[in-house]
C-alpha cells in the first residue's frame, strides 16, 4: 500500500480563485482513488489545520505531491506559512544533521523523512519560452534550476527524493486548462504505475 500525500498550494487572493490548482488535486485524488493498492490524504491550506496533524501527514506519506501557482516567483504566502508552521514540528527533521565536533560538513542532513519522495506542479503566467530563450527572463535557467532550486532544496533538507514534476506556463494571456489537464494526466501515468499500488 502506497500513501499518497496531497498539498493544493493554491491560495485563493486577490484575482485568483485558485480553481486551476483545486483541478490538479481533484485529478491527483481521482488517479490515486482509481489505482489499486493507494491511500491518499490532502489538505488545502485555504482551510484551517492543526500544524502537528499536517506534520504527523508528511510521515506517514510514501510520496507528498505540492500543487502551487508561483506568485512574483515564489510560493503564495499562504503555502509559505503553512511550510513554516508545519515544520517548525520536529517530526519532519531532527536539527541541521551538523554536529558541534565538526560544524562546517553535514548541514542539510538531518531530515527524517528519508526514502520518501516528491513531487511538484506549478503554474505560471510566464511562457515556457521565458525560460529556454536566449535573451529572455530567466536567462534560460528552467523552473527547478531557478525559481525552485530553493523550494528543492527544502525537501532535500527534510530527506525527501524528487520525483520528475511538471510546469505549465502561460495560463492567464494564453491558457489552454483542457490541454494542460491532459498532459497532467499522462504525466502521472508516466511517473506512477497503478498496478498493485508500486510507483517509479
Amino acid at each position: 500500500m502506497k500513501k499518497i500525500f496531497v498539498i493544493n498550494g493554491g491560495q485563493k487572493f486577490a484575482q485568483s480563485e485558485g480553481r486551476y490548482n483545486e483541478t490538479l488535486t481533484k485529478i491527483t485524488v481521482d488517479f490515486f482513488g482509481k489505482a489499486k493498492g493507494f491511500k491518499v490524504k490532502t489538505t488545502n491550506i485555504n482551510d484551517s489545520y492543526d500544524p502537528h496533524e499536517e506534520a504527523l501527514k508528511f510521515v506517514w506519506a510514501d510520496v507528498i505531491i505540492y500543487h502551487t501557482p508561483i506568485w512574483w516567483f515564489q510560493l503564495p504566502h499562504k503555502f509559505k506559512a503553512y511550510i513554516d508552521h508545519v515544520f517548525e514540528h520536529g517530526e519532519v527533521y531532527d536539527g541541521d544533521g551538523r554536529s558541534s565536533a565538526n560544524p562546517a560538513i553535514n548541514y542539510g542532513t538531518g531530515g527524517l523523512l528519508k526514502g520518501k519522495k516528491y513531487m511538484v506542479t506549478t503554474s505560471w503566467n510566464a511562457p515556457k519560452e521565458a525560460f529556454t530563450l536566449p535573451g529572455e527572463f530567466f536567462r534560460q535557467k528552467s523552473v527547478d534550476e531557478g525559481v525552485l532550486f530553493g523550494f528543492h532544496r527544502m525537501n532535500a533538507f527534510l530527506g525527501l527524493e524528487p520525483l520528475q514534476g511538471i510546469h505549465f506556463h502561460d495560463i492567464v494571456k494564453n491558457g489552454n486548462a483542457e490541454r494542460d489537464m491532459t498532459d497532467y494526466r499522462a504525466h502521472l501515468e508516466h511517473i506512477f504505475a497503478t498496478q498493485e499500488g508500486t510507483y517509479v
